[in-house]
């Protein structure tokens, strides 16, 4: 559970920072709990549709050596986007570039957040 709770806070620190950085990347809401909930939103799609098109694309994947994914991941956050647009969270996007850049800030942040935040169980099994 509390590994859960831990990825769900790097989903929303990394699409904060993404929303931040990135121009054309927009979130306009007074409380920021529905930026937890956008978070939630993103780490369902990722669990759910993520795998489906990532079986789907493999034969693209491949041929870009991988470069694909990055696609891959700019979809995930479209199809965010437009959930969060659907109960009116307040996250928006101008172009597929700023969705692109933001898809890929989310996954540099997430990815060292990850690293730099390990579990007690992850380093028992690695020393095992």
């Amino acid at each position: 559970m509390a590994r859960l709770l831990i990825r769900w806070a790097i989903n929303a620190l990394a699409l904060w920072i993404a929303i931040q950085i990135v121009p054309g990347l927009n979130y306009v809401s007074e409380t920021g709990v529905s930026l937890l909930i956008i978070a939630l939103i993103f780490g369902l799609v990722n669990a759910l549709v993520r795998p489906i098109l990532m079986v789907l694309t493999c034969p693209l994947i491949l041929l870009t050596l991988g470069l694909f994914i990055l696609v891959i991941n700019a979809i995930m956050l479209s199809l965010t986007i437009w959930l969060s647009g659907i109960f009116d969270l307040g996250l928006t996007s101008d172009s597929f570039l700023a969705t692109l850049l933001g898809a890929l800030v989310i996954s540099i942040v997430s990815g060292v957040m990850s690293m730099l935040v390990k579990d007690e169980g992850e380093s028992s099994r690695q020393r095992a």
